[in-house]
Order: C-alpha cells, then structure tokens, then sequence
C-alpha cells in the first residue's frame, strides 16, 4: 500500500467503525475514482501511472501490476472481467484479511478503478469462506457503495457501468492460484489450468480477465491521487511504495506492520519488538511457507524488497516473515510444511500427488528416529524432480523449501537420524 493508505488507516482506526463508506470519504475516499470518471480520464494514462509507481503483486508473484493491467485493452469485446483473490491462505499471512476488515472501501475502489481500465462491467471478490468478519464487511460496502452511487449501472453520471460480486470459497489452498480460483468460481474443482492460455486471454467463463490480490488493489487509489512518482520514491527502484508484512513466530510483538520496501529486516524485527525471550534469531522464512529458509545471520544484512530476497536464493511472497530462534527443531519445521502441502495438494499432478507425499514420509521416520543416511539423498532427489514440473507451483512450494533446508541445516537432519532424538532438546 503506502503511506498515504496508512494514516488513512491510522485515522479511521480512531472511530467506532473504520470500515464505514462515512469514515473513507473523510479520508479521500473515491476522490480517485470521481477525478478518473469525472474527467474521462484515458486508461491508458492511469496503467502508465501504475508502470511508474512500480507495485508490484503483493499477493505473492510480484508481477509488475500495470504491465498486467496492461494486458486487456479497453477496445477488447466484452465481456471481461476483474476478479480480487481475497483466499489468502499461505501459511503466516494474514495481512489481506485486515484490509478487508477494516477497510474495504479502499478495496473497492481498486477494483472498481480496474474495470474501468480494461473495459469491464463485472468483478468478483473471491474471499476465503473461514473470514466470516471480514466476509460481513465487505458485504456491508458493498451495500454502501452502491446505496452512494459508486457501483451499479451510470456510476457517477458517467456512463460508466461496473457491479462487483463476492464468491465464498471452502477454505482450499490450491485456490489461491489464480486458474484453480477461477476453476472454483465457474463452479467446477478447483484445479490449476495449463498456461498458456493466460488468465488476460482466456480467463474467467473464458473470457480476458485481471486477477490481483487484496493489498494491489488497494494499493491503487493513493497512487492515482498522489501520482506514480511519489509512491515510487517511498520504496525503491523497481519495489515501489510500502508494503504489509505479516510477522509471526518467535518475536515479542506479532502483527501486521506497514514498511517501505527495500527497509532492512533488523529494523523489521525491532518494529515486531525484537526476538522473544531475548534468544538468538535462528531462521527466517521471508514469504510465507512455500519460500526457501535464509540463516539469521544472512536475513541480518538483508532488506526487506523483491530484488534482494530473490537474490538470496528465497522470494518476498506475501511478505508473511515467520521468525525461528535457536530453540527451533527444523525437521519438525519441514515437516509440518511437508504436512501441510501433501494435505492441500489437488492430486492432479503426478509429480505433486505422489511427491508430495513422499517428502512427508521421509521427514516423518527422520523426525520420530527411523530416518537413515539414505533418506537425506531421497529428500533432496524427491525435491528436485517434483520442482519445475507440474502444472502449478504448489509442488515447487514444498520442494525449494527442501532444497533450502538441507543447504542450510543439515547437520541436524543428520543428527537426528544418528542420534535418533532432536539436536535443540
């Protein structure tokens, strides 16, 4: 988001409901909106302002948001479509669910901004159906969004006609992959596609679609109020603006805590009140569970952006930063994370189904004292033919984490499988 999208929150944060159309409107809310319909303003002139201010996905890719916005053109034939991946399930973020809590008519109006760039009348939320506090939220906007004009047909006087639905899925990992999202929204199993064709060319009911995430969304009315320049000076060069990161595991203060990108994580950490029990950082995973682990001494000297993570050999992902101390059992760590994807694998991949599977099954005689020599060689070997070869990278969210633990911590795989017990007891 950025700084501007922070003090809004900070001063609706002060009434008794923030999330209210009354409290946005104090903030600016829709002023973006109203000068774009208000003027006519060309679609092409706001993508080139998104280009500028560099945001980027902040659901997890990455991806440039106006390059993508960029993708379907005004004069496509309709229908098209906008659809905001509101699933956020990756273990250790939980960044989008507050935006959608405490303030969806930012949201909204992303969303509403976006049809009105490639030319769509209709937009689908798909939020995951265990956020039944948000769920009523964003139900509510909804109703007042429309109730004040900002949705249904001639919004505004302007001709200008968008209505935007919301879907509730059934809490399945794999859905918060864009096609296995727009499987599950025209009703069937919620199972990745093969791309080509992409989502711009052949997207929801078959149709050019944009998908983004919650926080990219709301990203984009402070950009255009403010310009694309201004949010590109608050980051750096190709990371602009600020961002959400969700902190979690071993630090004195857990939360959600808005930073410019490229900030160093030490300045992170302090923020998150520093590491609990004032015991040593052992472990870092910078982007939720399907990112490579980094060593604490390493994560020490890093900054906090896309370009400096994905140079350590991990990804920034959602920005979920899930901190280890050196009371940490990191088989017990893989393990769970093996747990987790074999359980939320959609079986339709061979590699994923049956690899996945392995993995947990190795890691699980390793932990319990029934692992030998052998089966560092099997994880390490599963890993790699699993990763790069499926249809998604549900397989690749396992298998590089593998890859990055036994790089980094497999002295104590080893000794475990020698000694039968946990080396941090």
């Amino acid at each position: 988001m950025s700084i501007e999208l922070n003090k809004i929150c900070f001063r609706t944060l002060q009434m008794d409901k923030p999330w209210t159309l009354a409290t946005y409107e104090q903030a600016d809310g829709y002023k973006a909106l109203k000068h774009i319909l208000q003027n006519k303003v060309p679609a092409q002139d706001i993508v080139e302002q998104l280009k500028l201010s560099s945001l980027r996905g902040r659901g997890g890719a990455g991806f440039p948001t106006g390059l993508k916005w960029s993708f379907i053109s005004p004069s496509t034939p309709a229908p098209k479509y906008v659809v905001c991946n509101a699933d956020e399930g990756e273990p250790g973020t939980f960044k989008d669910r507050d935006i959608l809590r405490f303030n969806p008519h930012q949201l909204l109006e992303g969303i509403i901004i976006a049809c009105y760039v490639v030319g769509a009348t209709d937009a689908y939320i798909y939020i995951r159906g265990e956020f039944y506090e948000p769920i009523e939220r964003v139900a509510k906007a909804l109703e007042e969004a429309r109730a004040a004009g900002y949705l249904g047909k001639n919004i505004l006087g302007s001709g200008f006609d968008c209505q935007i639905h919301f879907h509730v899925g059934a809490g399945a990992y794999i859905c918060g992959e864009e096609t296995a999202l727009l499987e599950s929204l025209e009703g069937k199993q919620g199972k990745p596609r093969f791309k080509p064709p992409f989502p711009a060319n052949f997207g929801l009911y078959g149709r050019p679609t944009t998908i983004n995430n919650v926080e990219t969304f709301a990203s984009v009315p402070v950009i255009l109020n403010n310009g694309g320049n201004w949010f590109l000076e608050l980051g750096k060069p190709n990371n602009g603006g600020y961002k959400i990161f969700s902190v979690s595991g071993h630090v004195n203060k857990p939360g959600n805590y808005e930073i410019p990108l490229g900030t160093p994580f030490s300045q992170l950490l302090e923020l998150a009140g520093g590491m609990r029990d004032g015991k040593k950082l052992k472990a870092v995973i910078p982007g939720g569970s399907s990112a490579p682990v980094i060593p604490g001494d390493m994560m020490m000297d890093m900054t906090m952006d896309y370009d400096c993570i994905s140079k350590s050999g991990s990804m920034l992902g959602s920005g979920a930063v899930i901190v280890m101390d050196d009371s940490t059992c990191m088989v017990k760590v893989l393990l769970r994370n093996a747990e987790f994807y074999h359980e939320e694998s959609c079986g339709q991949c061979t590699p994923c189904r049956e690899g996945t599977g392995w993995l947990e099954r190795v890691l699980h005689r390793i932990e319990h004292g029934h692992g030998t020599a052998k089966d560092l060689e099997l994880l390490t070997d599963v890993a790699m033919k699993m990763s790069g070869r499926t249809i998604c990278v549900l397989a690749d969210s396992i298998a590089l984490p593998v890859v990055s633990f036994m790089k980094y911590y497999r002295p104590e795989f080893e000794y475990h499988i020698e000694h039968k017990r946990c080396m941090v007891d």
